[in-house]
């Protein structure tokens, strides 16, 4: 298949792609016109002579069903949908699901009450219901509606009656703090509310009523008897309506309404402030544009084909924009969406036998340390062949990366001919010494794990994937697509693909897309290999932040690249060699920020040792420290249970069955910072245990399980001075 590839100076990489279909960034400039959009996308991508993957252009042409009205630049779709379809909007593409797909099933919500499975021509009217809800409310077009809730079918359909409306969602979850919801309401001038369920709006509603301005209210689950019993007056002027109410409400109004505002949105158009997670300081909105949102919707084929009827299964917060974007681009194309839940996860797994599950990093290192606790609490003989079958597997799989040019340890090494060739051999052997141990490792141990992992391929996003979870998804034949990208860039920049699937990085951007690497001191742009501060550019990069020019300015320079934030480097190209296939992948290093600077100067990156340390499974969470520091420390939350009954049994096995003291515990986990992170480039020099959780009830971890590294050392200030005596 001809793939995209975009010639560009040094690390600048575009699009993605091996055969090298010469495009300048001239040529690729996208015709948005002098739109906002128009200046964000300084680089596009092209249709060529058979070409076969999907390309994006702009058009001022119009549909005959989208409306004379709609100018600007649809989004052109060429490759994947009968005929030229025209999308200018994101509710476009539930009119061309509901045609194409109708009576297929969209969406299965197993564990509602009710239950709930809809198909695509089902999806689309109660969009369409809740839409003109909306307007019989008074909702007028780019006005903003608060949308706090959970994943549910009921959460989708809000969201894209309220963009189908004309309007603007400000999204955010049910975990979040009634401060922070409030903060979201009052910022994003949100007029009405869209919330999970009564007791939700009860926590929330005296804070309203204090401080902003509520049309209605409508609650996507449970009744509003509740609600009308204990905040009558703050309902006094405020309409309340159940989700059915509203729909209701909407389908009489349908019937004698003219329903021209779906027609007149344009792809510039903000369809969603999402609020950033806050790891720092007050959220900033996010102004995503329908024209953002499509870039994804059209552009993620690059990455994956699924056909009509596959079933993507996902427990991610419906706000987040990974699960967003991969929702609309797998609901486009004809898939179930099957929502499931921390609890059900295992048993949904097995149940639905999902082709794709998507999720973020922490749920696949979870998925690890239950397997790695199914094979310690094996008996001994048992055990004991397992962990050496898998040993020799790895072993066998880092070879056979090397002997297909997808070692990326050797991406920075120039290798001559004869080296290469030597590799190459030795490679091609250990292979076929270890072959029959690897296939008895399938046999005998990898096909029961598969019996609970009933995934075909593991799509990873939202933060770092761990490499020994990464590693090990693979020996066990479940490809990882591991995603890159911000809520800022809508949020796909890059995915791994499928036929080249580059362990350790996150591929390269996806089509429209470039990505360059320069020095943070001087912003010159870096060499391949040479790590540096990310940037991207592209028609996915946010219109701005809300109400925040200063920021939007910090961010996006003039020409319209945006700072990512990340440290990383590009792998050069190479035509020989165990790294020869990883040219151009993108392979992220920590965070400019978090980048620790000791006393002697020296950087350090503590997310190399934070990740080492997840393969243990008595540590929940570690949070490295130590800038200004002779030294580095910390803070690490252990599994007391587990760590309590490992401490236990070793010192049964020397024959004390005495209970484990403080000094034990700590003993034990000095030994598993030095066999965990051995190979880390620096050492932790003191730690400080704590068993108290990060949550995200707490506050020391967003709601997509990111550590809040500064609220933690906040919290735990005392300990942190204790760590540098």
């Amino acid at each position: 298949m001809a793939t995209l590839c975009v010639s560009l100076p040094s690390t600048v990489v575009g699009c993605r792609g091996s055969d090298r279909g010469q495009f300048t960034g001239r040529r690729l400039q996208a015709r948005f016109g002098s739109s906002p959009l128009g200046r964000r996308f300084r680089g596009g991508v092209s249709k060529q002579v058979n070409l076969k993957v999907w390309t994006v252009r702009a058009s001022l042409e119009t549909r005959q069903n989208v409306g004379a009205s709609r100018k600007g630049a649809p989004l052109l779709i060429e490759g994947a949908v009968d005929g030229d379809a025209k999308w200018v909007a994101l509710p476009d593409i539930w009119r061309t699901a509901a045609v194409k797909y109708g009576d297929r099933v969209a969406l299965v919500d197993p564990h509602r009450n009710p239950p709930a499975e809809l198909t695509f021509n089902q999806v689309e009217q109660a969009i369409l219901d809740f839409a003109e809800g909306l307007r019989a409310a008074g909702i007028q077009p780019n006005q903003t509606v608060a949308l706090f809730a959970d994943n549910s079918h009921r959460w989708l359909i809000a969201d894209q009656g309220i963009l189908a409306a004309g309007a603007v969602n400000a999204v955010r979850g049910s975990r979040s703090s009634v401060e922070e919801l409030l903060y979201i309401y009052t910022h994003s001038d949100s007029v009405a509310l869209v919330i999970d369920n009564a007791e939700m709006f009860k926590q929330l509603a005296p804070k309203l009523r204090e401080n902003a301005n509520v049309k209605f209210v409508v609650l996507l689950w449970g009744e509003k008897s509740s609600v009308v019993s204990t905040n009558g007056s703050f309902l006094k002027d405020t309409p309340i309506h159940t989700f059915d109410e509203f729909v209701e409400l909407g389908k009489g109004s349908r019937k004698t309404s003219s329903g021209k505002t779906h027609d007149k949105i344009q792809s510039d158009d903000v369809a969603t402030l999402v609020y950033t997670s806050g790891t720092t300081g007050k959220p900033k909105g996010v102004m995503l544009t329908h024209g953002n949102l499509l870039h994804q919707v059209i552009n993620l084929w690059s990455v994956i084909q699924p056909a009509p009827g596959m079933r993507f299964l996902t427990l991610l917060p419906p706000w987040h924009m990974y699960e967003r974007s991969c929702e609309y681009f797998y609901l486009s194309r004809g898939c179930s969406h099957v929502y499931t839940n921390v609890k059900k996860l295992k048993e949904d797994l097995i149940l639905y036998k999902p082709e794709y599950f998507v999720a973020v990093p922490l749920v696949f290192d979870l998925l690890y340390n239950g397997v790695q606790k199914q094979l310690a609490a094996a008996s001994g003989a048992r055990k004991t062949l397992a962990m050496a079958l898998i040993s020799i597997s790895s072993k066998y799989m880092d070879a056979k990366r090397i002997a297909s040019g997808r070692d990326l340890a050797s991406a920075r090494k120039k290798q001559s001919v004869v080296m290469a060739a030597k590799d190459w051999l030795i490679a091609m052997v250990v292979m076929a010494v270890l072959l029959p141990l690897h296939l008895l490792a399938k046999a005998l141990v990898y096909k029961k794990i598969r019996g609970t992992l009933t995934m075909g391929t593991a799509i990873s996003g939202g933060g770092s994937l761990p490499s020994h979870v990464d590693k090990f998804l693979e020996m066990i034949g479940i490809p990882v697509l591991n995603g890159y990208g911000l809520t800022e860039t809508s949020p796909v920049l890059g995915c791994r693909l499928p036929h080249n699937n580059i362990l350790g990085t996150v591929g390269k951007p996806i089509p429209g897309t470039f990505v360059k690497v320069v020095d943070p001191e001087t912003n010159m742009q870096l060499g391949p290999g040479i790590k540096g501060l990310v940037k991207a550019r592209g028609p996915q990069i946010m219109k701005g932040y809300y109400k925040n020019e200063a920021a939007t300015s910090k961010t996006i320079d003039s020409e319209g690249w945006l700072d990512t934030g990340d440290l990383g480097w590009i792998a050069p190209e190479m035509s020989i060699g165990a790294a020869r296939r990883c040219g151009g992948v993108l392979t992220l290093d920590g965070r400019q920020k978090d980048t620790i600077v000791l006393l002697n100067g020296e950087n350090v990156e503590p997310t190399e040792i934070e990740e080492a340390m997840t393969q243990s499974t008595l540590i929940q969470h570690i949070v490295v420290l130590g800038q200004d520091q002779r030294k580095l420390g910390a803070l690490i939350v252990v599994n007391k249970d587990d760590l309590h009954a490992a401490v236990k049994e070793r010192m049964q096995a020397k024959g004390n069955n005495g209970e484990p003291s403080d000094a034990d515990l700590r003993a034990c986990i000095r030994e598993e910072l030095k066999t965990y992170s051995a190979g880390c480039s620096y050492s932790v020099a003191s730690f400080e245990l704590l068993y108290e959780p990060f949550t995200v009830e707490n506050g020391l971890l967003t709601p997509t399980m990111k550590v809040k590294r500064d609220v933690v050392a906040a919290t735990y200030k005392e300990e942190v001075k204790a760590l540098f005596k």
